[in-house]
């Protein structure tokens, strides 16, 4: 079974975390399983970038990316050729080691 191994991140996930990954469902699901909060504000339709994570191992083994996606992450903040929405990455063999950006483009969550 795949692993999935999340860098800390200050307010999500402070102390990072490792657990064995559900393969077919999207990195989103799997994190929201084990009670990591990463944001989805779209509710996983990918009609936003708040769940935008970057693949720091793994990432080949991850569905492909489609257009839309693509076109979307072109507004994530912190973008890099790594990058994934959580919600539309599918969970494969390779064990996936992920990074969450500091910020998001979520107003409400910054507190405007």
């Amino acid at each position: 079974m795949p692993k999935i191994i999340v860098l800390a991140h200050e307010h999500i996930c402070p102390n990072g975390a490792e657990f064995e990954a559900q393969k077919g469902v999207s990195i989103c699901d799997n994190l929201l399983q084990q009670h990591i909060d990463i944001e989805h504000a779209c509710e996983k339709v990918a009609a936003c970038t708040t769940c935008h994570v970057i693949v720091r191992k793994g990432y080949q083994s991850l569905n492909d990316i489609e257009d839309a996606e693509e076109d979307l992450l072109d507004m994530a903040w912190g973008l890099t050729s790594q990058s994934r929405l959580s919600c539309q990455a599918i969970v494969a063999d390779e064990d996936l080691t992920i990074e969450m950006p500091k910020y998001t483009k979520n107003h409400a969550s910054e507190g405007h």
